[in-house]
Order: C-alpha cells, then structure tokens, then sequence
C-alpha cells in the first residue's frame, strides 16, 4: 500500500483475502515506520487485533506482526500485546 508520511489505510478484508489466494494457514504481518521508531501504535495494535479477528473466522492464524525501524524492530507477539 502507499500513503502518506505518517499512515497508510490497511484493510483487513484485503489481508485476509490476499492469504486466502495464497492458500495460506497462517500469516505474519510486517510493515516499517518511516520514523524510525519501531515501537507498535495503538492504531497498528487496533488494526492488528482486526485482522486477527477476520483471520480467525477463514481458519487463518496470525502468528505475529512485526515492526521495522531505523535500528531494529518489535514483534507484537514478543511485547505480549498479541
């Protein structure tokens, strides 16, 4: 997707859709902040828990998301808040 500096629109039902051409069980998100800072906002965490939610519906697991910044990055999983 491409936005703007500071968010891009992600939309479950396309995540989830993508997974399901794919044939995919299972799925792990990731998605870089231009800043720099990759601690998780609270609209990725929102949107993360949506998509969890869809997911789960079609039988698909997600397993993670992972944010990239400028010097490394978090795993929602790894910070318990999936």
């Amino acid at each position: 997707q491409t936005g703007t500096v500071d968010h891009t629109p992600v939309y479950p039902r396309e995540v989830v859709k993508r997974a399901l051409e794919l044939s995919a069980t299972a799925i792990i998100l990731v998605h870089n902040h231009p800043s720099g800072d990759p601690t998780p906002s609270r609209a990725d965490i929102e949107m993360t828990k949506e998509i969890i939610e869809a997911a789960k519906r079609l039988g698909i697991s997600v397993h993670d998301h992972i944010i990239i910044g400028r010097k490394g990055y978090s795993s929602m999983k790894g910070l318990l808040l999936i």
